[in-house]
């Protein structure tokens, strides 16, 4: 099937899962580029893919400046300190803040660039060792760390959950993300939002947004099967 055909079903499958939901607000689709060439993502873009996810910085430096279109750039992956410098200008939000020193680094090259730079908290609900981020209990002592950090803006929340071939089986994790959303809000941390979940990827995008997500990283439902 056509990238078109692909996004279109996709649409479909959010407008389904709100509805099934109750809900009547927005979802983002964070079209995951990973191993994607930049033609593709200039078509993906053409059909109304506004946001770019992917995984590593050297990726992100190599396809930067042959994206034709305004677009919004995520950084979806694992972020190593040394690599900040490098996105600091070009992303619009990080999802994966998950420890003191990747914060302190973030902070300090926003600053020197005058500007604030927005994050998502990554947590590991499920606690898979293969898994980045921090556990449900760290979070909020976190986050009074990361308030003293004035180039930061916490955004909200991002986690992975783990494959299952039956999703209903890991509807915990993006309810109990959406949960700790509910906790953090309860709290009025100052320039603290819980405007973004970032939770569901392609094989489980439809139940997490039952659950509470508005954004969705997806990329082998809509640009099929890739060699990695």
């Amino acid at each position: 099937m056509s990238i078109k055909d692909n996004l279109l079903r996709i649409q479909e499958n959010i407008e389904n899962a709100l509805i099934k939901s109750g809900r009547k607000d927005d979802v983002n689709l964070i079209a995951v580029t990973k191993t994607v060439n930049v033609d593709t993502i200039n078509d993906a873009i053409s059909l109304g893919v506004n946001n770019i996810g992917e995984n590593k910085v050297q990726e992100i430096q190599k396809k930067y400046d042959n994206i034709y279109d305004k677009v919004n750039w995520h950084m979806i992956g694992h972020l190593q300190s040394n690599k900040v410098k490098y996105i600091i200008d070009n992303v619009d939000l990080i999802h994966s803040l998950d420890r003191i020193s990747l914060a302190k680094e973030i902070n300090k090259r926003a600053k020197a660039k005058e500007k604030i730079k927005d994050v998502l908290i990554q947590v590991n609900i499920s606690e898979e060792k293969s898994k980045f981020g921090l556990k449900k209990e760290e979070v909020l002592p976190f986050i009074e760390r990361v308030l003293e950090m004035e180039n930061i803006n916490i955004k909200g929340l991002m986690t992975m959950a783990p494959y299952a071939e039956d999703p209903e089986k890991i509807r915990y994790v993006f309810r109990d993300l959406r949960n700790l959303g509910y906790k953090i809000e309860d709290r009025n941390y100052k320039n603290i939002e819980m405007k973004y979940f970032s939770m569901g990827m392609t094989n489980d995008y439809e139940i997490a947004i039952e659950e509470g997500a508005n954004m969705i990283r997806v990329g082998t439902a809509l640009f099929g099967k890739r060699t990695y």
